[in-house]
């Protein structure tokens, strides 16, 4: 089963911008849907973006839409968050995922703050 690695968070002002990074264990991401979560302090995960396994359309969640760009190389096994104007609202614990046949793997997380 494929393992997933995220880096990437940090500390960050208001309206600044981080870009997340996620590395699949198998080198690869054929054939995977891939998704990126969120969970805030006190607040069940969220999904905020993924990518469908059939034709690579792209869905973000209304609160990120127009800041945050999801992109992944489905040949490199990578695939990448960038967080545009970022908000105190955004700060949480950000989780790549990814499943193929219906098995769902999660990465360990990275802390993003965003804080002044």
């Amino acid at each position: 089963q494929v393992q997933l690695v995220e880096s990437g968070g940090g500390l960050v002002q208001p309206g600044g911008s981080l870009r997340l990074s996620c590395s699949a264990s198998l080198g690869t991401f054929n054939h995977y849907a891939i998704a990126w979560f969120r969970q805030a302090p006190g607040k069940e995960r969220e999904g905020i973006s993924c990518i469908s396994s059939n034709d690579d359309s792209t869905f973000y969640v209304d609160s990120v839409k127009g800041r945050f760009t999801m992109d992944s190389d489905r040949a490199k096994g990578t695939s990448s968050l960038q967080m545009n104007n970022l908000k105190s609202d955004d700060t949480a614990i950000y989780y790549c995922n990814a499943g193929v046949n219906g098995k769902f793997t999660w990465g360990q997380g990275t802390q993003v703050t965003v804080s002044a």
